[in-house]
């Protein structure tokens, strides 16, 4: 990590820090408190200019971060937690890394919420969507811009929250409520393994500030040490649950649950992307692991593996996207484990154009569907909707790997890393990718393309999404063709662009006592076979489903016809859920019914009420005594005197 500095002028550059999450926390607090007084016109303005103001200014920060020297430097607002030894501050942290995730979040974040402003236009809850995703916003801002790993595990919490909160946005339905539990109490498990870790980090380096911490990890002695495993298992364990990863990933396809905005921007471009940002800022202590980082890879690739076959028979448009995120999570873990740092940010970027791209392309076939959502229902849309569907082909190409699209650069360089690292996880790497191309193109042709297979009203509706609906995708199908650039390969006689802005970050990871963190060294003819591999298994899969789908005119078997052992098994994702069920939910809530009968209504329930009953008897009994007969008050004292007599002399 390099040294901290300040520019000149410290008070405008930490306003602008600090006005980058308050803006759109502002645009929360006023969406919110005017959810059903302001119009839908100003919650629109409200919503999307904060974000974009937050954008404008990254951009600004951006640019003065390189005029000065591309030094970071850290805004400091006052000190926040002071305990003992532990010292936490409210500050910010700026550099390479951090600018990046801005520019990501915040410009991302600003298509998408023009998108909403046309999507949810009808919706009765508009004001609070808006509101809501304000607060998503502020949430992911302050997790990359804290300079700490406290103030990072509040914006951590925090898109949780929002998490929650918006795939049961449609709260009315049950299903949709369950989904959303499902989320917030699986990503509490991963946040139990972050928070256990910040410990960890504490008890270790008498700190949680980045820059102390890395400091300390720099000079730290011995590598794979128990300390360094456990604590990096235990950050990766945090992100695996928010980043959707063998086994804590579930949760995430059923998050679709939620309006499609919401699913392109916190579980496609953003949120889940945290998992990945917290790895890479941490990446002093995990070369200090490497059996951490091997355990990373091998969840990696399984994951990405796992979800691509799930992907092959999924009829739903959304889940289909859902299954290739995880896999492309997957991708982006293992190009961590084998330390192909800047390959694993790189894809996060791309994947963050053309795959919030797909999510936003996915929202406007189910706009112009009347809500349906099954490909099986659907075919010949691209007449109906041109401009969705030519940029929905191009966030396929991209995602499918295809020259000169984005992802086609930042997938052949992670898997060059994994080449290098393991011929095995490069081979599971490229059947990943096989299938990616083929499930994708199975979604595009079954959705564009052949005779329309729904109802005669859905046909009658059919039309284009209006302009805020289709700019966005317009903007994202550029940055998902031309977004690979940055990291050309250098094969190709070009700067790796990216590489060398992000090298500061990771040169500091260099210096520690762990396992050296080199470029790829290949030969170009190795380079160029990889390569041709990557694209030529990319395009035998799209041959493969233009011929299932397009010359023989397949549709995939409803739910009534029979379908083969394997297919049944991969179309109900492996029964993972039922597994889950059986082996956690089941238990638990049985061993709450005992609890319940036993202990709340027997002893419980048996304390509280037999103390009232005692008290109402033992009144109603007492209350003879008050007859106001004197003769009997009489009787008592003197039966009192003598009792009292005989205790004196005889006991």
């Amino acid at each position: 990590m390099q040294e901290i500095v300040m520019p000149i002028n410290k008070q405008e550059m930490a306003l602008l820090c600090l006005l980058i999450p308050l803006l759109p926390l502002l645009g929360f607090i006023l969406n919110g408190l005017g959810n059903r007084k302001l119009s839908k016109g100003i919650v629109r303005i409200v919503g999307c200019s904060t974000v974009l103001a937050s954008f404008l200014i990254a951009v600004y920060l951006f640019f003065d971060f390189t005029a000065n020297g591309s030094q970071p430097y850290i805004a400091d607002f006052y000190n926040w937690i002071s305990v003992g030894t532990l010292e936490i501050g409210f500050t910010f942290l700026i550099d390479q890394l951090t600018l990046l995730m801005l520019l990501m979040v915040t410009g991302i974040g600003f298509l998408i919420h023009v998108y909403s402003a046309g999507y949810m236009n009808h919706d009765e809850g508009f004001g609070k969507f808006f509101a809501f995703l304000n607060l998503f916003m502020f949430s992911m801002l302050l997790l990359v811009m804290g300079s700490n790993y406290v103030l990072m595990f509040v914006g951590w919490e925090g898109v949780g929250l929002c998490s929650y909160l918006l795939i049961g946005f449609w709260n009315t339905n049950t299903s949709y409520n369950n989904a959303a539990k499902k989320a917030f109490i699986m990503n509490r498990i991963g946040d139990l393994g972050f928070l256990l870790g910040i410990f960890l980090i504490f008890i270790t380096f008498g700190s949680v500030s980045y820059q102390q911490v890395f400091l300390e990890a720099s000079n730290y002695t011995g590598v794979d040490t128990p300390v360094m495993i456990t604590i990096t298992l235990l950050l990766f364990v945090g992100a695996m649950g928010k980043s959707a990863q063998i086994p804590l990933f579930t949760w995430l396809p059923d998050a679709m649950a939620g309006p499609t905005p919401v699913s392109a921007l916190i579980h496609a471009a953003t949120m889940v992307t945290a998992g990945i940002y917290m790895v890479l800022r941490s990446n002093v202590l995990y070369v200090l692991a490497p059996t951490t980082l091997e355990i990373i890879a091998i969840i990696g690739v399984a994951t990405a593996l796992v979800a691509a076959t799930i992907g092959l028979a999924q009829n739903d448009i959304k889940k289909v996207l859902a299954y290739s995120t995880v896999s492309q999570l997957g991708y982006m873990f293992l190009a961590l484990g084998v330390m192909a740092f800047s390959s694993s940010i790189f894809h996060v970027l791309t994947h963050a154009f053309f795959k919030a791209l797909l999510f936003l392309g996915a929202g406007s076939v189910i706009h112009a569907m009347s809500n349906e959502q099954d490909i099986r229902y659907m075919g010949g849309l691209r007449k109906a909707l041109p401009i969705t569907f030519i940029t929905f082909l191009i966030g396929t190409l991209a995602i499918s790997g295809i020259p000169p699209f984005a992802g086609f650069f930042s997938k052949d360089e992670l898997l060059a890393y994994t080449y290098h690292h393991n011929k095995i996880m490069w081979a599971l790497g490229v059947i990943t990718s096989f299938m990616t191309a083929f499930y994708m193109f199975r979604l595009l042709f079954l959705t564009f393309f052949g005779e329309f297979r729904g109802t005669d009203a859905q046909r009658s509706h059919l039309h284009e999404s209006p302009a805020s609906m289709t700019a966005p995708l317009v903007i994202l199908a550029i940055l998902s063709t031309v977004g690979g650039f940055i990291g050309m390969p250098e094969i190709f006689g070009a700067e790796h662009v990216l590489g060398n802005y992000l090298s500061p970050i990771f040169n500091f990871a260099r210096r520690a006592n762990g396992p050296a963190i080199e470029p790829v060294q290949l030969d170009h003819a190795t380079e160029y076979l990889l390569m041709a591999v990557s694209v030529g298994v990319a395009v035998i899969a799209i041959i493969i489903a233009y011929v299932m789908y397009i010359s023989k005119r397949t549709v995939p078997a409803s739910e009534d016809q029979r379908l083969s052992p394997v297919h049944n098994l991969i179309y109900h994702k492996y029964y993972i859920d039922e597994i889950y069920n059986t082996l956690f939910v089941l238990p638990l809530m049985w061993l709450s019914s005992i609890f319940y009968k036993v202990l709340d209504t027997i002893v419980v329930d048996g304390i509280v009420n037999g103390l009232g009953k005692f008290v109402m008897v033992s009144g109603r009994t007492m209350r003879y005594a008050q007859s106001g007969a004197i003769g009997f008050y009489v009787m008592m004292m003197v039966f009192s005197i003598v009792l009292i007599l005989f205790l004196n002399f005889f006991i």
